[in-house]
């Protein structure tokens, strides 16, 4: 199995709707809605704000004004949060045991400290979860706002009223 530090593009779709609905400001925006304003497919998106609602993120109502909402303030949403929403909470690196092969292996006693490049690996991976952690949606929708003055009404419109 393949594994890699690369992030699908469902993270940042599922990043970007959080902001659109906050913009928006509206009670429920369909999957639909929301995948056109960034000419998305909305079946792939519908599968990412799935994912956001099992997780807590946001909610879904059904019928014919249903949709997406924020389940909570995207200050207490974290690049984390969406990440492993979206890609799981597996980590990134799986070491193998590679050492313990060939002409140099032999049993795991042989072997009584951890792996060195697993633990290295492992700090670096924690160190990035730590850093996502640490940044909320809602640093992220001020920094927009602060780079797109007038952003936050352009969405409001494009969206309309709730």
């Amino acid at each position: 199995m393949s594994r890699t530090m690369k992030m699908s593009e469902g993270v940042e779709w599922a990043i970007h709707s959080c902001l659109n609905l906050a913009w928006a400001n509206r009670d429920a925006i369909p999957a639909s809605r929301l995948a056109a304003y960034h000419e998305l497919p909305p079946a792939y998106l519908n599968k990412q704000l799935q994912a956001l609602c099992r997780a807590g993120i946001l909610t879904s109502t059904t019928g014919p004004r249903g949709g997406f909402r924020l389940a909570r303030p995207l200050d207490d949403i974290s690049f984390m949060d969406v990440v492993t929403a979206i890609e799981g909470g597996d980590d990134a690196f799986a070491c193998t045991e590679i050492r313990q092969r060939g002409p140099n292996g032999g049993p795991a006693e042989n072997f009584p400290h951890t792996c060195a490049v697993s633990r290295t690996m492992r700090a670096a991976e924690l160190t990035w979860r730590r850093e996502l952690a640490q940044h909320t949606l809602a640093d992220a929708k001020h920094q927009a706002e602060h780079d797109a003055p007038g952003l936050t009404a352009r969405v409001r419109d494009w969206f309309g009223p709730s």
